[in-house]
């Protein structure tokens, strides 16, 4: 059996008629740039995010470094973020002219951990920016008693996270603004790069539009250095006919979870399922497991037709490009750990019983060895 990472080709199948449908709409229409469909999603993703702007931009890497300028994050600055996620999270920091501060995990849910975070304030630290890893929201009210109390924006990383929920909270409701990804693999994805964010600040919001189309407000007149990060009307249209089935399909992610975990549990010693927290509502980006031997059993489930992903086999305190910072191997253990144990396994809302059964079978058989 094959079992793929991902596989959007039943999910297009679908939904293909209405999404020929809107794409023809648009083509028809003729307006391409910031038309009808980009203010509906915006309208509409602000709306489940529990607050009063979103903002289209063209990707979630964008949508990061908008959020940072637009929250004054300048040359100089700090800027407190996990090590263990994306680049794109530490990479539009530095793109802001900002400088990353590295913290670590929480072993269990591989999120920032909170009681760290207090001891990297600086009085050039200007934002936190936690990582909703995997679909899982981090700690939001310790770190937005930590923001607080020392006068920091808070700028949440959802690119993984659309849909979940921190104590009935949404994601955007805590944060300063929060960061979607629409990259297609995404629980809510584009065929191709989108982004958005979402905010309730009325200001940061207005200099966020500003910011996407060159800094220029009216057109032609240019009072801060922006650039062209405009959300797709074409993305925009195919956005607006899946955001309606995401809830649907994100339910469906977390049976497929339940199924692993109860499969795994039954099946295999000495790994860790995913771990969630009871107040949250994960909506599983992905589903990552730690194991000892990481590498070897990717390894053997790709021999016998099994696809998975390392998320992420080198932190960011130790990447090349963020050398001159200082950081050394050691200084952050537990994100260290975690980039040599996570393994996800394949995740999609139209994965079949019977291909997770495959799933575990296999590794439960190289454990047995």
């Amino acid at each position: 059996m094959n079992v793929p990472m991902l596989d959007l080709s039943e999910q297009y199948q679908t939904l293909k008629g209405e999404i020929m449908e809107a794409l023809d709409d648009v083509m028809s229409k003729s307006h391409f740039i910031l038309g009808a469909n980009v203010k509906k999603l915006e309208s509409d993703v602000a709306e489940y995010s529990g607050v009063s702007h979103g903002i289209g931009v063209a990707n979630g890497s964008d949508a990061l470094h908008i959020s940072l300028q637009a929250c004054g994050v300048t040359q100089g600055d700090e800027v407190i973020v996990p090590s263990f996620t994306f680049f794109a999270t530490a990479g539009a920091v530095a793109r802001a002219g900002g400088t990353p501060v590295f913290v670590d995990i929480d072993p269990k849910t591989f999120n920032i951990d909170p009681k760290k975070i207090e001891a990297a304030i600086t009085e050039k630290t200007k934002a936190i920016v936690p990582v909703h890893l995997y679909g899982q929201m981090a700690d939001m009210d310790a770190i937005v008693e930590i923001a607080e109390k020392h006068n920091l924006a808070v700028i949440e990383d959802a690119a993984q996270a659309i849909g979940s929920l921190y104590k009935g909270k949404k994601v955007g409701e805590l944060g300063t603004t929060a960061c979607y990804s629409f990259f297609p693999t995404k629980n809510l994805g584009a065929y191709g790069d989108a982004g958005m964010i979402v905010t309730k600040d009325d200001e940061i919001a207005e200099r966020m539009r500003v910011i996407r189309v060159h800094g220029s407000k009216p057109k032609y007149y240019h009072h801060v250095l922006g650039y062209n990060s405009r959300l797709d009307e074409l993305q925009a249209a195919i956005l607006n006919v899946k955001f309606p089935h995401l809830d649907e399909w994100s339910n469906l992610r977390r049976e497929k979870a339940e199924n692993y975990t109860k499969l795994l549990n039954e099946s295999v010693k000495d790994i860790f399922t995913p771990f969630i927290e009871e107040h949250n509502h994960h909506v599983f980006h992905q589903y990552t497991i730690r194991v000892q031997r990481r590498d070897e059993l990717q390894a053997f489930l790709k021999e016998n037709g099994v696809s998975t992903m390392i998320y992420y086999p080198k932190p960011l305190h130790l990447q090349p490009v963020f050398a001159e910072l200082g950081y050394k191997e050691g200084d952050l253990p537990e994100t260290e750990k975690a980039c040599a144990e996570a393994l996800s396994l394949p995740m999609f809302p139209e994965l079949k019983l019977e291909q997770q059964e495959y799933v575990v079978s296999k590794i439960a058989e190289f454990y047995s060895k």
